[in-house]
């Protein structure tokens, strides 16, 4: 696809829409994508065809200052999955910390069955079962 005559413009423009704070068609974020979608071209056309021009915005941003709205994002993601893995931690420790009382309850457990099995095959069983009695047809 052959690019249009005016689609180096269209990026500066609207480049310098986006950098003055004033987008027309864009979020106006300090993106690519941003800026594809504010001078009506495919994302593309900035990473493929006119990457002097991307490199240019990008330059542009860091000499603002500002940092990309992608690495905003970005950081505030890291800030949120550090809060998560704190929090996994912390339940990890406490799961292990249940698992030496959990180990001596199973242990407890088997110990009192074998004794019921053991009393049960015992020549004395202290539980002895109850015959269902056979209903007659009478009654």
């Amino acid at each position: 696809m052959t690019p249009a005559p005016d689609e180096r413009d269209r990026i500066r423009g609207a480049m310098d829409r986006i950098l003055t704070g004033t987008p027309h068609t864009s979020n106006g974020a300090l993106t690519i994508v941003a800026l594809a979608h504010e001078a009506g071209v495919p994302r593309n056309a900035l990473t493929q065809r006119h990457l002097d021009l991307k490199n240019e915005f990008y330059e542009r941003v860091k000499e603002r200052g500002a940092t990309p709205d992608v690495e905003v994002r970005l950081r505030q993601k890291i800030v949120k999955l550090k809060e998560t893995i704190s929090n996994k931690n912390k339940e990890l420790d406490r799961l292990r910390a249940d698992v030496p009382a959990l180990v001596r309850v199973v242990n407890q457990l088997t110990l009192e069955n074998q004794e019921l099995r053991e009393a049960l095959a015992s020549s004395h069983p202290n539980v002895v079962p109850i015959q269902r009695r056979q209903l007659r047809p009478d009654e």
